[in-house]
């Protein structure tokens, strides 16, 4: 609690603020690419602290959001053959495919089961060898792998009756989408979670490639603060470069065993985002020594990938081209309880955030 205490330090907060009033001298955007930036930056009334000149903006940083329709798709014609059995984390289950979504499947009496983990499903897997259990893997690199440390496991214990469906996607690739993509952004603050697992130098490529710079931050107000002071800097100098503020938990290096598991499971693929189409080499799916448990060799589907329908403007969202109370929909037509798109689904959601915080300023 010390540690936690320290960077909500009231003072600590203020001076940083004073610095960034007095050496921001131009206009600056920065975006963050992390559903837990999003909700510590609006929770904390970050943008009603900072001068005028200074926007934060969202971009595709909550993985449930940018998962394809046709994903869903699939998950529920998976769902919905006899003794089958689709695994899914909580938010997955709301979020729309073309024709409805999971949690709709499981009303109407699909094989659909809510997990926290992959390991959830694996023991399912496990108890239930007459079914064959069908795990959503979904996620960025803070989630991917735990996930291939499951695949792993069933083969260890093997697990005929254990698959996997992917829509995993690393983030550097959507990053570059949204420079080439015209959004106009002075600097990146950086996902910390997926950080500790790659470590700094993933992000070279901005400062590089696009003379952007990025600061990797922790979540707590003062790291946030501290890492939009970092960049106003480096946005004076003109020196764009990646800077880690938050030093307590990432190397340049990230954490090495974790980085290994993602490599000995899953190979790079093309994968589709909302809001941005298909990126390339964007996605993981299993390599082919595992194919055995890639269950998008049980059922194939074909489904044309789109956009949202309707007045959603999820996907501009995520590109950073509209907030969300740009949405007609947003806090009418589209609520937590009641949501139209994937971004007021999802706890990471821009639009969730933007709704369950808007007092805040």
């Amino acid at each position: 609690m010390r540690l936690i205490g320290e960077y909500r330090e009231r003072k600590r907060a203020e001076k940083l603020l004073h610095h960034i009033r007095s050496e921001a001298t131009g206009d600056y955007t920065f975006m963050e690419v992390c559903g837990g930036h999003t909700h510590a930056i609006r929770g904390f009334g970050i943008p009603g602290l900072l001068p005028d000149n200074i926007r934060l903006i969202s971009g595709p940083g909550c993985p449930v959001c940018v998962t394809s329709r046709s994903f869903i798709d699939q998950a529920i014609s998976l769902a919905g053959i006899p003794d089958h059995v689709v695994a899914s984390f909580g938010d997955l289950l709301r979020v729309p495919g073309s024709h409805g979504t999971l949690e709709k499947a499981k009303a109407s009496g699909s094989g659909v089961a809510m997990v926290y983990s992959v390991n959830e499903a694996i023991t399912m897997a496990e108890k239930n060898k007459n079914k064959k259990i069908i795990f959503l893997a979904i996620g960025f690199e803070t989630t991917i792998p735990g996930n291939a440390s499951g695949v792993l496991e069933a083969e260890r214990r093997n697990l005929k009756n254990f698959f996997v469906l992917s829509s995993q996607k690393i983030m550097p690739p959507a990053m570059k989408a949204v420079v080439k993509g015209g959004t106009r952004v002075n600097g990146f603050i950086c996902p910390g979670h997926v950080s500790v697992i790659t470590g700094s130098r993933i992000f070279e490529f901005l400062p590089g490639q696009f003379g952007i710079g990025c600061v990797i931050s922790g979540f707590e107000p003062v790291d946030i603060l501290f890492s939009v002071l970092m960049l106003v800097r480096q946005v004076n100098r003109r020196e764009p470069t990646v800077e880690v503020q938050y030093s307590r938990a990432v190397k340049p290096e990230g954490n090495i065993k974790a980085i290994k598991l993602m490599e000995q499971v899953f190979r790079l693929t093309d994968e589709w985002w909302r809001g941005f189409g298909i990126i390339p080499e964007s996605g993981l799916q299993l390599k082919q020594r595992y194919e055995f448990f890639d269950a998008r060799k049980l059922v194939p589907v074909n489904v044309e990938e789109s956009e949202d329908e309707g007045a959603c403007i999820c996907g501009e969202i995520l590109r950073g081209v509209s907030t969300p109370g740009m949405c007609p929909l947003f806090g009418t037509g589209c609520t937590p309880s009641d949501p139209a798109g994937a971004c007021m689904v999802s706890a990471e959601g821009a639009c969730f955030a933007y709704f369950k915080y808007r007092d805040h300023g």
